[in-house]
C-alpha cells in the first residue's frame, strides 16, 4: 500500500542518499513507538506500507531515517 508522506519527511529526504534509482529503503517509528524497518519511499514521497500497516495514518510517523545494511 503506497500512501503519500508529509511535506516535512520529503525535505529530510531530499538531503539524504538514495539506496537505489528512485527510492530509499527506510525505518520508520510511529508515535506508539512502532518500528517498522525496511521499507520503502519513492521519488522521496510515497511510502510503500506492507499490508498489515494498512490503517496507519501518515501522522502517526514520527521518524523516519535511512535503513542501515544489516551486518
Amino acid at each position: 500500500m503506497r500512501i503519500k508522506i508529509e511535506q516535512k519527511w520529503m525535505e529530510k529526504l531530499r538531503l539524504i542518499p538514495e539506496s537505489g534509482m528512485g527510492y530509499q529503503k527506510v525505518d520508520i517509528t510511529l508515535k506508539e513507538g512502532t518500528e517498522i524497518k525496511d521499507v520503502f519511499i519513492y521519488n522521496g514521497e510515497e511510502l510503500d506500507l506492507p499490508e498489515k500497516y494498512s490503517s496507519i495514518k501518515i501522522i502517526e510517523i514520527v521518524k523516519i531515517i535511512l535503513h542501515k545494511k544489516d551486518e
